[in-house]
C-alpha cells in the first residue's frame, strides 16, 4: 500500500486521483481530501464547524460518488468548506451500503481562497480495489 494519502494522475480534460488507505473508510476520508485539494487548501481551514453526514448507496462505487457529491453539495447550498472527513464507517447489509461520518471545516470567509471548481464526481475510470490495504480512484469534471 502506498504512503502517500493521495495522487493525482494524468487525464487529458479532468481530474483523475487515486486515495488509498489501511481501510476503506480511510481510503474514502483521503478521497475527500484529494476532490478538494483541487478547490481549496484545506490545512488553512479552521475546524469551527462539524456536520454529521448519513449517505446510502447501492454498492460501494455509488457510496463513493455520493459521498464526494455531498462535499460539492454543501459547498453550493451551504457555502461549506472542508477539511477533513472523520469517523467515518461504512456498513453493509441486504439493503446496501451506508456510511456515516463527520465532516469538518469551515464556511466561506474572504480570508479563506477557493482556486478551482469541480462541477461532478464521475463513475467514468472508478475503481476501488482491495490489495494490501484499499484504494480508490476517481475521475472529476473541472
Amino acid at each position: 500500500m502506498s504512503e502517500q494519502k493521495f495522487v493525482f494522475l494524468d487525464h487529458t480534460a479532468d481530474a483523475k486521483f487515486r486515495a488509498f488507505g489501511k481501510t476503506l473508510e480511510e481510503a474514502f476520508e483521503n478521497s475527500a481530501q484529494a476532490l478538494v485539494s483541487l478547490m481549496w487548501d484545506a490545512a488553512r481551514l479552521k475546524k469551527v464547524e462539524n456536520i454529521a453526514i448519513h449517505i446510502n448507496g447501492n454498492d460501494l462505487k455509488q457510496l463513493l460518488l455520493n459521498f464526494l457529491e455531498e462535499i460539492l453539495y454543501l459547498l453550493n447550498t451551504r457555502e461549506f468548506l472542508l477539511a477533513e472527513a472523520i469517523s467515518t464507517r461504512i456498513l453493509h447489509d441486504d439493503s446496501g451500503f451506508r456510511l456515516s461520518t463527520v465532516f469538518r471545516g469551515d464556511r466561506f470567509k474572504k480570508d479563506y481562497k477557493v482556486f478551482g471548481e469541480v462541477k461532478a464526481v464521475t463513475y467514468d475510470e472508478m475503481k476501488i480495489e482491495e490489495e494490501d490495504g484499499w484504494m480508490v480512484q476517481v475521475v472529476v469534471d473541472l
